[in-house]
């Protein structure tokens, strides 16, 4: 006991003296704890295939991070970010792999730069109550999820973490806020088409109601002197308490070698309080997709019968502000000639395979 009591006498006067160093400044420790036990499957294929079912536990992007600011005169301060991705499952993670930056905020707004989900991500993440577990909305919206790239690596993915971007956004005027992004364009030694990325988001936030219009280019993605592009609407509404709906309409457009290749792709999403939880539903539908391309970009390509829709409903249970129980079951609906599958512990699906997954599993966050 008499050992306790010096340890927590050492540590509470190391605090002491680490806030007289900082000063005006602040340093905070946060976490999410995110996975679940999964039994998932997928129906035949159109050519007969049979891809089994599995029992396992997956993670769902579980975080840990460190986050703080310095004050540096007037409503200038100083902000910054490192925040790493941990496997619960695996025991494996990496420092600085999520959401990491350095920037300056002021009453003109926030600049920062660093490794940071787009703009075009960001505005309609909180529209999804699944995001980001298997039964990502990522899946039909924003053709799969990257969590980490640059302007090579993944030349697909509309829903994406960012490297080396430079973000400003604005102060909010009558609720209204811009959000700016450019990945910066650092590929052009490497291969000689120059690509870059750019993304805007004008989001409206007042009491129950929240809007967004996103819209992102890629460019040289594909070839050059081809950009690929991205619109998004989005509206989210409190109705009553303990209700919320949201709703999103996506078009993406490619171009690329031998053509364009286009689809758009709906989402809505209900939570609904029910006794001390709530109820989350979400279902999305993209359709086919249509243009002169050969190719596939992602999950989808050209031709008839070629979308999908996922559906998804679950319970989720609070065992206090922090800790959560949750369940659910969501399944992609693919035409026949339809690849989709679960954006994130994809099960590897062919065309025409219905991917399935029921999940029990537990949140914490710190």
């Amino acid at each position: 006991m008499q050992r306790a009591n010096q340890q927590a006498c050492i540590c509470a006067a190391l605090f002491l003296i680490s806030a007289s160093a900082f000063g005006d400044s602040s340093v905070t420790v946060y976490g999410r704890l995110n996975t679940a036990i999964e039994y998932s499957s997928a129906s035949k294929a159109t050519d007969g295939t049979s891809l089994g079912s599995v029992v396992r536990q997956t993670n769902y992007r579980s975080v840990w991070g460190l986050r703080g600011e310095e004050g540096l005169g007037g409503s200038l301060k100083a902000v910054w970010q490192i925040e790493s991705n941990l496997s619960v499952d695996t025991g494996q993670g990496q420092i600085a792999s999520r959401n990491s930056r350095i920037g300056l905020q002021s009453e003109y707004g926030l600049l920062f730069m660093g490794h940071w989900h787009t703009p075009y991500t960001e505005a309609t993440m909180a529209y999804d109550p699944y995001y980001p577990t298997t039964a990502g909305y990522m899946a039909l919206i924003g053709n799969g999820s990257t969590s980490s790239s640059d302007n090579v690596q993944d030349t697909s993915s509309f829903d994406r973490r960012q490297k080396n971007i430079v973000q400003y956004r604005s102060p909010q005027l009558a609720g209204a806020s811009l959000w700016l992004g450019v990945g910066m364009p650092e590929e052009k030694l490497s291969v000689p088409r120059n690509p870059a990325l750019y993304s805007a988001a004008l989001v409206f936030d007042r009491g129950p109601f929240n809007a967004t219009m996103a819209y992102e280019v890629h460019h040289n993605y594909q070839a050059a002197g081809r950009n690929d592009d991205a619109l998004k609407f989005g509206l989210s509404y409190q109705v009553l308490a303990g209700t919320r709906i949201a709703m999103v309409y996506e078009h993406l457009h490619y171009r690329t070698d031998s053509g364009s290749l286009q689809r758009n792709a709906y989402y809505a999403s209900l939570v609904q309080q029910l006794g001390p939880g709530s109820v989350r539903a979400g279902f999305a539908y993209a359709t086919d997709g249509t243009g002169t391309s050969t190719q596939t970009i992602g999950y989808f390509r050209s031709g008839s019968d070629t979308g999908a829709i996922q559906f998804t409903v679950g319970y989720e249970y609070p065992l206090s502000k922090r800790t959560a129980l949750f369940t659910y079951y969501s399944r992609i609906e693919n035409k026949k000639h339809a690849i989709y599958d679960f954006a994130i512990n994809q099960l590897g699906t062919r065309a025409g395979a219905d991917p399935q997954t029921f999940a029990l599993g537990m949140r914490h966050n710190f």
